[in-house]
This record gives C-alpha cells, sequence and structure tokens, in this order.
C-alpha cells in the first residue's frame, strides 16, 4: 500500500513539472524597416509555444486590423542531461500576418493553448504617412478595407518595372522603312506573363510585325541601377504622309512575383514570394516625316528603299498568235508591297500585245526591314512574225540612305516569232453562218389563251423572295442591336461564360491539380462579376462588389458566401499550408454562389434594366 501511495506521488509531481514547463508567450513585430505600426502595414503576431502538444486556434477577428494569414512559422527540440537525468523541451513558433486598418491603441490576449494561458500584448497603429499613400498599389476604401481584389496600375512604369518605347529615326521620308520596338526593363524575381491588351496606334503608319523579338533577358544599367531586360514587341512601320505623325504606346499586363518579407523569431528575416499583376504602358513618340524630293522622276515607281529588277524569258520559241511569258522579279527591301512597273504598252512594240500582271509578293519581315521579292509574270502575245526587240525595263526608287533617286534596269531580248495557223484580224472578223429561215407557226393557238405571266403563281416567285428578304433585314437589324453593346451581351452570357471557366475547374479538381484549380475558380468567380456587373476587372473589389450586388437585390447570404469563398481560394492560393476545406466543396460552392446570383438578377430583371 505505501509502494502504491509513493508511485502516485511520483507521477503526480512528473505532471506538475511537465505543467510548471509549458508556457505561451505572445509577441508583436512591426513592419520591415519601421519602428511604428501605420494604417495599411503589414504587421505580424508571434506565439511561441513550449512544451504543449495543442497548437493555438486561428483568431477570427483582432482588433483595428484585418487577418491575412495564420501559419506554422518554425519549431525547435533541445535535449539537456544533468547528472544522468535527460530532459527534453519543444518550441513551436506560430505568425498571424496582419493588415492595419484602424488608427487607435489595441491590446491581444491572452490566449489559451492546452489550458496554459499566454501573456497580453499592446500594439498602437498610427496614421499613415504621405509617403505611404502615395505609394502604387492597392488602395484602402471608404471603409478603411484595402482593396486586395484589384491589381495594382502603375501607370507608365515605376523604378522596379518600366517599359521604353524606340523607334529607330525621328527624322525620316515617305514611305521610308523604321523600326519601333519596346523594351521591358525590371528587377523582379520572375516575370510569369506578359500580355498586350491592345495594339499600338500608329497615326499614318502601314505596320508590319516583326517575329524578331527577345527570346531571354540581358542585363542592362540605367543610372546606376542594373535591370533584367528584354524586346517584348517589334514592329516595322512606313510613313504614308509628310508631318509630324505620332506613335501611342499600348498598355501590357505583366505578372511578376513580388517579395514580401516577414520576421521569423528563429530564422531572422525571411522572405515569400506574392504574386503581383502590373498595368504597364511605354512612352509616345513622335516622328518627323520630309516628303520625298522634287521633281520626282516620271517613271517614279513608288519604291523607298534598295531595290534591284530582273527578267527572264521562260521559253525560247514564239509563234504568231499564241500566248508568250516574260517574268520581272524585284528584290530588295523597303515597301516592297508598293513597288509598280512601267507600263509595257508603251514600252513593247506595237506587234507585241501584253496583259496586265498581279505581282506575287514574297516579304520577310526582320528586325530592322522588310526584304523579300515581287514577282510579275506578264503574258503577251505577237501579232505578226518577225523579229521583235522586248525593250529594258527600268525601275526607279527613292533610296533614303543616299537621299536620291536611283534606277536599276532589267535586260532586254530580241526574239524571232514564227508564223502561226491564224492572224488575231482574221479572229475578230471571222463570222459565223446563220439559218434565216423562218420557224413554222403553230396555228393551233386560241384567241382565249392567258399567258402564264398573268397568273398568280408567276408573281408568286417575286412575293417570296421580297417577303424573306424584308425578314431578313428586320431580324438582322434586331440582331445588330441586341449586339451593338458588347459589355450588354457579356451580362446576358456571364452565367454560361463562368460555367465554362467552372468545367476547366473540375478538370483541376479531378487531376488533383491545386494550384491550377485554385486559378480556375478565381477566373470563373471575378469573371462572372465582371461580366456581369458590366465593369472591368481592374476595378473590382469585394467593398464595390458587395455595394453593387445590392444594388442589384441579391440576397445577402449569397453575397456574403461569395466574398467568403473569393477569400478562401485567395488564401488556399497563396498560403503554404492545405486549406481546411476540400475543394470538391469549394467547387460545389462555386456552382452554388454562382446559380443563386443567377436567380436573383432574373427575380430582378425589370430593375436591372431601369439601372
Amino acid at each position: 500500500m505505501l509502494r502504491f501511495r509513493h508511485i502516485i506521488l511520483a507521477m503526480l509531481l512528473s505532471v506538475a513539472s511537465v505543467a510548471f514547463g509549458a508556457s505561451v508567450r505572445l509577441s508583436v513585430d512591426a513592419p520591415r524597416g519601421k519602428r511604428a505600426i501605420e494604417v495599411g502595414d503589414i504587421f505580424y503576431i508571434t506565439y511561441e509555444v513550449s512544451n504543449l502538444d495543442a497548437a493555438p486556434s486561428r483568431p477570427s477577428a483582432v482588433d483595428g486590423a484585418k487577418v491575412m494569414y495564420f501559419d506554422r512559422t518554425g519549431q525547435s527540440t533541445s535535449v539537456t542531461s544533468v547528472n544522468g537525468k535527460v530532459t527534453q523541451s519543444s518550441s513551436f513558433i506560430y505568425t498571424l500576418t496582419l493588415r492595419a486598418q484602424k488608427e487607435g491603441s489595441y491590446t491581444f490576449g491572452p490566449v489559451s493553448v492546452g489550458g496554459v494561458k499566454s501573456n497580453q500584448i499592446s500594439y498602437h497603429i498610427g496614421h499613415a504617412s504621405a509617403r505611404q499613400q502615395q505609394q502604387p498599389g492597392p488602395q484602402a476604401s471608404a471603409s478603411g478595407a484595402p482593396d486586395s481584389g484589384k491589381p495594382k496600375f502603375i501607370g507608365k512604369g515605376d523604378g522596379n518595372l518600366y517599359l521604353r518605347a524606340n523607334v529607330s529615326k525621328s527624322t525620316a521620308y515617305e514611305q521610308e522603312a523604321l523600326v519601333y520596338t519596346v523594351k521591358l526593363y525590371t528587377t523582379y524575381d520572375a516575370i510569369k506573363f506578359i500580355g498586350a491588351t491592345a495594339a499600338p496606334k500608329f497615326e499614318n503608319f502601314v505596320v508590319e510585325e516583326s517575329k524578331d523579338v527577345s527570346s531571354s533577358l540581358s542585363y542592362e544599367t540605367v543610372n546606376g541601377k542594373t535591370y533584367a531586360t528584354a524586346i517584348i514587341a517589334r514592329y516595322i512601320i512606313f510613313p504614308q504622309m509628310a508631318g509630324t505623325l505620332k506613335i501611342t504606346g499600348n498598355t501590357y499586363t505583366v505578372s511578376v512575383d513580388e517579395r514580401e518579407y516577414f520576421h521569423d523569431p528563429w530564422f531572422g528575416r525571411m522572405s515569400v514570394p506574392k504574386p503581383l499583376q502590373l498595368n504597364v504602358t511605354p512612352n509616345d513618340l513622335q516622328v518627323k516625316v520630309n516628303p520625298l524630293p522634287l521633281p520626282k522622276p516620271a517613271d517614279f515607281s513608288g519604291g523607298v528603299g534598295e531595290f534591284k529588277i530582273t527578267s527572264s524569258l521562260p521559253q525560247q520559241q514564239f509563234m504568231s498568235n499564241q500566248a508568250a511569258s516574260i517574268v520581272y522579279t524585284v528584290t530588295g527591301t523597303g515597301n516592297l508591297k508598293y513597288v509598280t512597273l512601267p507600263d509595257l504598252n508603251k514600252l513593247y512594240p506595237s506587234q507585241l500585245e501584253v496583259y496586265s500582271a498581279t505581282p506575287e509578293v514574297n516579304a520577310t519581315v526582320g528586325s530592322s526591314n522588310v526584304s523579300g521579292s515581287s514577282r510579275f509574270d506578264y503574258s503577251f502575245m505577237p501579232l505578226e512574225s518577225g523579229s521583235f526587240s522586248i525593250p529594258s525595263v527600268t525601275l526607279t526608287y527613292f533610296n533614303p540612305r543616299s537621299g536620291v533617286y536611283e534606277k536599276s534596269t532589267a535586260l532586254g531580248y530580241q526574239i524571232n516569232v514564227g508564223q502561226g495557223k491564224g492572224s488575231a484580224k482574221s479572229q475578230t472578223l471571222a463570222r459565223k453562218s446563220f439559218d434565216d429561215k423562218l420557224m413554222p407557226v403553230d396555228m393551233n393557238l386560241t384567241p382565249h389563251y392567258r399567258p402564264y405571266v398573268r397568273g398568280f403563281a408567276f408573281w408568286l416567285w417575286y412575293i417570296v423572295p421580297v417577303a424573306l428578304l424584308i425578314a431578313s433585314v428586320i431580324y438582322y437589324r434586331r440582331y445588330l442591336r441586341l449586339n451593338s453593346d458588347i459589355m450588354a451581351v457579356r451580362s446576358r452570357k456571364a452565367g454560361s461564360i463562368a460555367r465554362k471557366s467552372l468545367r476547366k475547374a473540375e478538370q483541376c479538381l479531378r487531376r488533383d491539380d491545386g494550384d491550377h484549380f485554385y486559378d480556375e475558380m478565381l477566373t470563373a468567380l471575378w469573371g462572372y462579376l465582371s461580366h456581369k456587373l458590366r465593369m472591368p476587372t481592374s476595378e473590382l473589389s469585394r467593398d464595390n462588389v458587395r455595394s453593387v450586388l445590392e444594388e442589384y437585390g441579391a440576397a445577402h447570404e449569397s453575397i456574403d458566401a461569395l466574398i467568403s469563398l473569393l477569400d478562401e481560394c485567395e488564401f488556399a492560393k497563396y498560403s503554404s499550408s492545405s486549406s481546411s476545406v476540400s475543394m470538391r466543396q469549394v467547387y460545389d460552392e462555386g456552382v452554388n454562389v454562382i446559380n443563386q446570383l443567377e436567380s436573383s438578377f432574373k427575380a430582378n430583371k425589370g430593375k436591372n434594366n431601369e439601372k
């Protein structure tokens, strides 16, 4: 009995010693490089849980801030031996990531983990500084909540990423080939996507797009800062008129990885990549275009560049009244598509009748010009037999490099034409004989005969097509009226467009592809809202989506479910920890939310049309 009491006492002492060594400690870390927390800053509350098997739960709300992420960020284990007694202790670090939203002084804690209470911490959130308010990025809404759903817009660029447009010559001649390039400068770690929302605006230019762009990054130092650079667009442009012509740069969407830094109690300063979408526009340009020198030669071909013309006779024997051919080939660089040859009927002897040819252009758009060849295949017919001279053909063009008009000449030929079977004149004057006998008259005619044109069946062949034409015009005009508003068309078809994206998400679900699954879910949800509410994706945020949906009469339960689902998808996409909700449940919730919103829009169709 005494021995049993000693065992119970030892067990109680052991439990007491373990309980005595367990602890939970809270601490707050200000943003990197700052001593104080300001509105809009990201700051962290660290849980240090020692000698406990339990884990803290994610808080649903924190005063003055929005909960962004909560996850375990580190752990440590130590073993000590004193006089043969081995003692083991463990510590786990949990980091709560917050975004400051409201000014004031606040407290957090104590929290309970496995029955052990923590300390209480205090923190103060100050007013946002002027520099922070001017920084590009998601802006706070009227309620103080950051617009995390809206991509950053940085206009023509900032110090970390920008585009620079350049043209090979700022002063040029009409029709001279110029090279327009768009070059990307960036200091971000990774570029995932570059896409143009539209083409640049070239006023009074003919444009040829070149595929000669950068396949890899190079490095360049600008104002003491090193950038990774790449040519992302190149065009060969030909000015069509004299004067100062303008080139307006287009907007590009660039997806990059931005480094977000946080402090780890064990490993110090650490960072994680954060996807970031930027809309960037290159600078506009002006080109001074000079007219071609006067006087222009009478036989000017319209070519501006450097060209050469050659000729060839595919056949060697010629007969009168039989067609033959001669080929002229223009090769070189410049506005090859606009080169014309002189009128050969004025150059060739009258005994040779020449027929016009359609040029076949084989041009290649390079990095600095358009080069290739243009083939003119002329057919001609000797009208008489004898010996005739095919004259040389001269191509007159303007060379912008030398600034003068230059000529290139194709060789002429001497041909011998044999006698054919007939002459052109005899063929032209030939007449066919005909029989002038009258056909016999049918005597079975009756005075009561009614012509077919007076019957209803005859006119029905005209009435039916006219009626069908009128109906087609009415239907087509109604179709144009219904589809003239692209935003309205997309709004009507928002549900079907979203279901296509959901089918892609379901395919990812079947493959257990979590990364692409949440991308497709976010695309379906944000795309549905953009089309249905007739708002660009860049203007969508949780706050204005909520207000607009309420104006359209959507149920509050559907709106809350939508916002919650967006948060869940973004958290699962950007968080390294596994989500507490399965992908199947997320997919089913997405389908239900879109169906509920579609039902709300249909129920309030009359009200929405008034808006």
